[in-house]
């Protein structure tokens, strides 16, 4: 991956149906995505998968699917309506929007814990001019939030937002949680959903946009345990990135010191990754306290306690947080995947996905498109193939090109009918990665595709 830029990624992205740029017949829109017939089974891929081993696979997890709008005073107790806010300047001609703390740091200045106050005043002393080089307007506070109505009138009474992030939802249905499923401290609630930020400066494909998917755990802990659960769950995601395909040398854990964290945090470690586009955040592990339940109990006005139910005891439990952003996943996945190799003096490009993350599993080509013995074996082995994994037919071009194509999706296995196929009721399994070739019954082919998928090599299966 140490040569693999944005280009190549966002070029392939395109080109291979993973990723497409939004609303693009009408000139798009800044910064919005469409995932393409691969990149929502890439996508789907990541999700089920988180889904599968923190909570199916969990007895001390539970899930839920919360509505994007919930009532506007969820945002208010939360404090993202007075504090969700960047610091916002603006170029004096041309009215191009700019985050203040990005172009400070673009300076080499540290903003790390800088009140607005402070990087305000950082503007003033550094003379710093807009990326077009001309004066800047007085930092603004903007509020990222994006507000809707409700109804038909556009009345303050009517306002909502679309939910900034999927945290708050947990933390309000935490008493009907624990009302309605048998759940005993320590705990989580999961959930995987949609949230919006109205960045003023988004960008780098993927990773920083204004319509995003995160997958988020709240892990409910009485206060003097919160240390060796928070250990737990780092733990768990040095796994998960580890099982995406992340090199271990890319991967950075940083602990966010007093004073840069946020005020009811006592610990917080961010997982980091080298993009192409320099270090930045992946994924967050936060240590909340009670603040969450706490605050939310004061405004409302409910009881978000939980009663131990064999000693009685009653309090506020603590919460860890592990947070996962679903596209900052797929942009790590396609960035790892992306190799580039010859095979017989031509260069390939191929995405050398984990088997299990691999939009396509198996293709089925039958040699020639022109012969129907072939064309109807194949297809009828596409049949018997498809329900059981992720299969693609493919009768169009030279078999070359078409082992191609199955290597830029990242498809570890394909399977050809040729005519030793009529003969002998055999056929060719070819391996993604290291280009072996093997015959196959055709009585065993899926349980040997399924072997090869779970990690055996040809040899084991031969």
């Amino acid at each position: 991956m140490a040569d693999t830029t944005m280009d190549n990624i966002i070029a392939l992205a395109k080109r291979r149906g993973f990723i497409y740029p939004g609303s693009e017949i009408y000139g798009g829109l800044a910064n919005a995505w469409d995932y393409g017939p691969m990149g929502v089974e890439l996508k789907n891929n990541v999700k089920q998968e988180w889904w599968r081993r923190f909570v199916q696979a969990r007895a001390d997890i539970v899930g839920i699917d919360a509505a994007i709008l919930m009532n506007p005073k969820v945002w208010e107790a939360s404090g993202h309506v007075g504090e969700f806010n960047d610091p916002l300047v603006e170029d004096k001609k041309t009215h191009e929007r700019y985050r203040l703390d990005h172009l400070l740091e673009e300076q080499g200045v540290d903003v790390f814990g800088m009140s607005f106050d402070e990087m305000k005043a950082k503007l003033a002393g550094l003379n710093i001019k807009s990326p077009n080089g001309n004066e800047l307007t007085e930092p603004k506070r903007f509020n990222m939030m994006l507000k809707t109505f409700l109804g038909p009138a556009e009345d303050a009474a009517d306002k909502v937002y679309l939910r900034p992030e999927t945290a708050q939802a947990i933390f309000v249905n935490f008493k009907t949680i624990i009302d309605t499923n048998r759940v005993r401290v320590p705990f989580g609630i999961a959930q995987i959903g949609k949230a919006f930020r109205n960045e003023i400066t988004p960008g780098n494909f993927i990773f920083r946009t204004r319509e995003f998917e995160q997958m988020e755990i709240e892990y409910f802990v009485r206060e003097n345990e919160w240390e060796q659960y928070f250990e737990h769950w780092l733990e768990q995601m040095r796994q998960w990135v580890a099982d995406l395909g992340a090199a271990n040398k890319r991967v950075h854990e940083v602990e966010i010191p007093d004073g840069e964290r946020a005020h009811y945090s006592k610990r917080t470690v961010d997982i980091e990754y080298d993009f192409p586009f320099g270090r930045k955040e992946l994924y967050g592990l936060a240590y909340r306290g009670d603040f969450d339940l706490a605050n939310h109990a004061k405004h409302s006005g409910q009881e978000l306690a939980y009663t131990d139910p064999e000693t009685g005891e009653k309090f506020v439990p603590h919460v860890i947080e592990p947070s996962f952003g679903v596209d900052r996943s797929v942009l790590l996945a396609l960035l790892e995947a992306y190799h580039e190799d010859e095979v017989e003096g031509e260069k390939r490009t191929v995405m050398k996905f984990p088997f299990w993350l691999a939009p396509v599993k198996v293709a089925v080509f039958p040699l020639l498109r022109n012969n129907e013995q072939l064309v109807e074996e194949a297809r009828e082995i596409f049949e018997d193939i498809a329900p059981h994994m992720t299969a693609q037919y493919d009768e169009s071009g030279a078999i070359g090109r078409r082992y191609r194509r199955q290597d830029e999706i990242g498809t570890p296995l394909c399977v050809t009918i040729d005519h030793q196929t009529l003969e002998d009721n055999t056929v060719t399994m070819r391996h993604r990665d290291t280009l072996e070739q093997t015959r196959v019954p055709v009585g065993e082919l899926q349980l040997r595709l399924q072997k090869v998928l779970a990690g055996e090599s040809f040899k084991a299966i031969e």
